[in-house]
């Protein structure tokens, strides 16, 4: 029961570090709530991997993944540029009021429809419903950040939340497959993350900025 409480708590703590992620206006600070909330996730992993000792090989996978090799990416091309975010699409105020409302849509669908969305028996218990609820709130965060964020450095850490949301998803609904471990280790997105940090540091050597709204004078 104390390590169910602990899940719980754990993955409730990934909404506050993903609105910070998202929110906060210095790319520095968004950097130390994604290697915050990476660490949190890492927890989650290894308190289930007590529960199911093979999750221990996906534990130490997302902590050198997510926390070493992804953390390090963003620093590098955070340090190379403007510690300050351009201007988001949505000021603060509304996006608070649209991340709560993101939150509390996802926690009641995944208690009304417990079923479709929990599809093991396992996941209609607590505190899997409220991780799979947990889960959905930050892949959506992670979206709503990508589609409102002008800063290109702010649209990688969405996807970075995006993914983050689909773990906890999937440790989740099946924390006992073997198959959980192979698919959690192996979708990570170091390579996709690396891509996109390329391509974020060349819009900045051509442009002078990070900020995406260049990139329609490409057609010209």
């Amino acid at each position: 029961m104390a390590a169910m409480e602990t899940i719980r708590v754990l993955s409730l703590a990934l909404i506050l570090t993903s609105f910070a992620a998202v929110e906060l206006r210095n790319l520095r600070g968004a950097l130390v709530a994604y290697m915050v909330q990476a660490l949190l996730l890492v927890a989650i992993i290894f308190v289930f991997a007590t529960l199911h000792p093979p999750l221990f090989i996906w534990g130490v996978t997302a902590l050198v993944t997510k926390f070493g090799i992804i953390s390090w990416l963003l620093a590098q091309s955070i340090h190379q540029g403007e510690a300050q975010e351009y201007p988001p699409l949505i000021e603060l105020l509304p996006s608070v009021f649209i991340i709560g409302l993101l939150a509390i849509a996802t926690y009641r669908l995944t208690h009304i429809y417990t079923t479709f969305l929990a599809p093991t028996k396992l996941a209609t218990e607590e505190p899997f419903r409220t991780n799979v609820a947990v889960a959905l709130t930050v892949f959506l965060i992670g979206l709503y950040g990508i589609l409102t964020r002008r800063d290109a450095l702010k649209v990688v850490i969405g996807l970075c939340l995006m993914e983050n949301g689909a773990h906890l998803s999937l440790v989740s609904l099946a924390p006992g497959m073997r198959e959980t471990v192979l698919i959690g280790v192996v979708t990570d997105v170091v390579i996709a993350v690396g891509l996109l940090l390329y391509i974020v540091n060349e819009i900045r050597r051509q442009f002078g900025s990070t900020d995406s709204f260049h990139l329609s004078e490409l057609r010209w």
